[in-house]
């Protein structure tokens, strides 16, 4: 491999998609990555990100850009029904490759990616940036050093109002057959945040709703019909013996933000944000042995991401690049692995199961 990463970014839109907000400004700032290849399905709209962001090749068709010698990983950033292809044929040339969260469309798919990493030897970042944020990271350095004591107690909450309407290049979502909605992507990313700092679930009860049952497609003017949820409910115990509850929700206005609360025998520990802990900034408090929350600052050690990062959505998916970089080099992967999202997979898979029968589920 050369001094810095060699990277090809499918998924590489200049024009306000989640690829242009995180991953193209955090790989263009990185010391450790170099952009070497931008791919998007025209051929135009590659050389305009090429020359947006510096790469030095452009394509318009994945696989020839995954054939490339010049490359020594892949990024997919596309739509989660369009995250299979690109990186099963990534793993089958040897390539190294960070593809977002959820890894596949449905679980099959996720664990037959991972299985094909792990079979060919190769390194591999699924975008569950929270696990990377530098709050969440000292939060759970926290939790394990005893700041709460015996963790009794979890409470998450994520609320994002704008249910109602979405643009048109956004109404795809409201297909629960397709893998990206409230559950799979909000609930996803918070509830795995929580199992980060705190440990999975031993059993859960859970609801599962579609509150909102149509869209306004605000291009078209029309309204449209609506299968994937917006309000996730969740109760139950964690391994360590904590009891949590967690609501996850899309509702119509004014959404609260982000909070997890973590009581403990000797303390407790809260963390807030404006939006999902993967997205934004966030702020913790805590309290040993009294009732007064207090600011707690995140150290500058684990800000691992390179200082000319935008601030924003960029900054996880650097940290999340400059982890995956350096597992690439040494082996040693610190970064959430296909491996991860597996798990992840199917613990939403158990949370549709518990609410569909209503029962709980528990875990092995």
């Amino acid at each position: 491999m050369a001094d810095k990463l060699r990277l090809g970014l499918i998924g590489a839109s200049v024009s306000g998609t989640w690829s242009s907000r995180s991953h193209l400004p955090a790989v263009r700032a990185s010391s450790e990555v170099e952009l070497t290849a931008v791919c998007t399905t025209r051929a135009e709209s590659a050389e305009a990100a090429r020359q947006a962001y510096g790469a030095r090749l452009a394509f318009d068709d994945y696989r020839k850009m995954i054939a490339s010698p010049e490359i020594d990983a892949i990024a997919v950033v596309v739509r989660v029904p369009s995250h299979y292809g690109p990186t099963k044929a990534a793993l089958e040339s040897g390539k190294h490759v960070y593809c977002e969260w959820p890894l596949g469309r449905t679980t099959a798919e996720a664990v037959e990616l991972a299985g094909l990493a792990k079979a060919n030897g190769l390194v591999t970042a699924v975008g569950l940036q929270a696990r990377v944020n530098p709050a969440m990271m000292y939060l759970k350095e926290q939790v394990e050093a005893g700041f709460v004591g015996e963790v009794m107690a979890v409470h998450v909450g994520l609320m994002r109002d704008g249910v109602l309407s979405r643009p048109s290049h956004r109404t795809w979502q409201r297909d629960a057959e397709l893998g990206a909605n409230t559950l799979t992507i909000a609930n996803g990313h918070t509830v795995d945040a929580m199992r980060f700092v705190t440990g999975d679930f031993a059993r859960l009860s859970a609801v599962v709703a579609t509150q909102a049952k149509q869209w306004l497609d605000t291009g078209a003017n029309t309204w449209l019909d609506v299968t994937s949820p917006d309000n996730i409910l969740l109760s139950g115990r964690l391994a360590n013996g904590a009891v949590a509850s967690v609501h996850i929700g899309a509702i119509p206005f004014a959404g609260s933000g982000y909070r997890m609360e973590i009581y403990g025998r000797d303390g407790t520990l809260v963390a807030m944000g404006e939006d999902s802990p993967q997205l934004s900034q966030v702020f913790l408090r805590g309290a040993q042995g009294s009732n007064t929350l207090a600011p707690i600052p995140v150290p500058e050690r684990l800000t691992l991401a390179a200082p000319a990062t935008p601030s924003g959505e960029a900054v996880n998916v650097g940290q999340m690049y400059t982890l995956f970089a350096r597992g690439i080099r040494d082996g040693k992967s610190r970064q959430p692995t296909f491996a991860t999202a597996v798990e992840l997979h199917r613990l939403v898979d158990a949370i549709k199961e518990a609410s569909d029968n209503g029962r709980e589920v528990t875990f092995a």
